[in-house]
C-alpha cells in the first residue's frame, strides 16, 4: 500500500530519530576516553569531529599496511568523520577501511560518494551503494555523497533513489559534492517538494588560499543549516608549513605538480609570520579559520603517515579572535 506524504514524513523521522539516538549512545560510549577534540552536528543527529579524515590516499599512495596505520591513529586522535569514495583506490580505499576499522566501526561515521564515473541515475546508485556497503563491511553508510553533478541525469531521479536508500535503512544522510550553490538550491527545492531526503552536507574545496565557494554554496547552504566539509585545506600542501619559496620540494607530493605564483608565497609567508607571531603554527592557521567560518561541519584532510594525522587532528583547537580574523583578511 502506498503511504501517503505525511505518513511518509512522520514514519522516516520517528526511525531516523530511533536510529539517531542509538547511535548516539554507542558513539558516546566508545568516545567516552577522547579528550580534546570539538565535535559537531548537522542534519539533526550527523555528530562529527571537527577534523576529518580524506581517505583518497588509500589504495593509491597508500597500500594496506599503510592505510591501517593512518586509520588507527585517526581513531586515537578522536576522528570520527571518514570521508571516502567508491572511485578511491578502485575501491580499495573502502575495502582498506572495512578490514582496518573491525569492531570499531561503531565509533566513526563513514562518509563515501558514488557517481565520479558512471553517472547518478537511480540503478547506478542502486548498484554503486550495495559494493559500498560490501567493500566497507557495514551495513548502514552514515553519509552517502554524490561525488560531482551528473549532467546526464535530473536531480530529482538521483535524490529519489537516495531518498529510497534511507527509507531502506542502508544511507543515514545523504549530502553533495563539488556542487555550486545554484545546483545546491535547486536540489534542495526538488527535495522539498516531493518530500524526500536533502541534502545536509555540501563538501567543495576550500582554504585560505581558494575561497571560491563564498561568492555562492557558502551562502546556499545557510537557510538550512547544511554543513561544510571542506576538502583541499591546505591548499595541496602549500599551507601545511613543510615548504618554502626556493627550497627544493620532495618528489611524489601533490604541490609538486602545480606551479606557485609569487604571489601565493607571499600569502603564505604573510600568514606564516602572523601565526609565528602568535606562538602558532601555519598549520594551525590554515585549519583553524576553515573552523571559524560559517557552516563548517567537519575540515576534511588527508593522511599519509599516522604523525601527519595526529598533526591534522590537533591543528584547529586555536580560537581565533576577531582581529586574528582581521589581520589574515589583509593577506586573503
Amino acid at each position: 500500500m502506498q503511504q501517503d506524504a505525511g505518513e511518509k514524513t512522520t514514519l522516516y523521522q520517528t526511525v531516523s530519530t530511533v536510529r539517531c539516538v542509538a547511535w548516539c549512545i554507542l558513539r558516546a560510549a566508545a568516545m567516552g576516553g577522547v579528550r580534546g577534540m570539538e565535535f559537531r552536528t548537522v542534519g539533526g543527529g550527523l555528530r562529527v569531529s571537527l577534523v576529518g579524515l580524506g581517505c583518497n590516499n588509500f589504495g593509491r599512495r597508500l597500500g594496506e599496511r599503510e592505510s591501517r596505520a593512518v586509520i588507527h591513529a585517526a581513531l586515537d586522535a578522536g576522528i570520527t568523520l571518514f570521508d571516502t569514495a567508491d572511485s578511491y583506490g578502485g575501491g580499495r580505499s573502502e575495502k582498506f577501511i572495512g578490514k582496518a576499522l573491525g569492531a570499531r566501526r561503531r565509533e566513526i561515521a563513514i562518509a563515501t560518494k558514488f557517481g565520479w564515473s558512471g553517472g547518478a541515475g537511480p540503478r547506478k546508485v542502486a548498484r554503486a551503494v550495495e559494493g559500498s556497503l560490501k567493500r566497507l563491511r557495514t551495513d548502514v553508510i552514515d553519509l552517502y555523497q554524490i561525488h560531482r553533478p551528473d549532467p546526464a541525469t535530473p536531480i530529482a531521479d538521483t535524490l529519489e533513489a537516495l531518498d529510497r536508500l534511507v527509507d531502506q535503512g542502508k544511507v543515514r544522510f545523504v549530502g553533495c559534492s563539488n556542487f555550486s550553490g545554484a545546483q545546491i538550491a535547486e536540489a534542495r527545492a526538488v527535495a522539498d517538494a516531493h518530500d524526500w531526503c536533502a541534502f545536509v552536507t555540501a563538501q567543495n574545496p576550500y582554504s585560505l588560499l581558494d575561497r571560491a565557494i563564498e561568492d555562492d554554496v557558502v551562502p546556499a547552504c545557510a537557510p538550512d543549516g547544511m554543513g561544510i566539509l571542506p576538502y583541499y585545506p591546505l591548499a595541496n600542501g602549500l599551507l601545511s608549513g613543510k615548504y618554502r619559496r626556493g627550497a627544493p620540494w620532495p618528489g611524489g607530493t601533490r604541490l609538486s605538480q602545480w606551479r606557485v605564483s609569487d604571489f601565493e608565497w607571499e600569502v603564505v609567508e604573510g600568514l606564516a609570520a602572523h601565526a609565528e607571531a602568535a606562538g602558532r603554527s601555519l598549520l594551525e592557521l590554515a585549519f583553524s579559520w576553515l573552523a571559524a567560518q560559517p557552516g563548517i561541519l567537519s575540515v576534511i584532510a588527508g593522511a599519509t603517515t599516522p604523525e601527519q594525522v595526529a598533526r591534522n587532528a590537533g591543528a584547529a583547537g586555536w580560537r581565533l579572535t576577531e582581529a586574528d580574523l582581521a589581520e589574515v583578511g589583509r593577506f586573503v
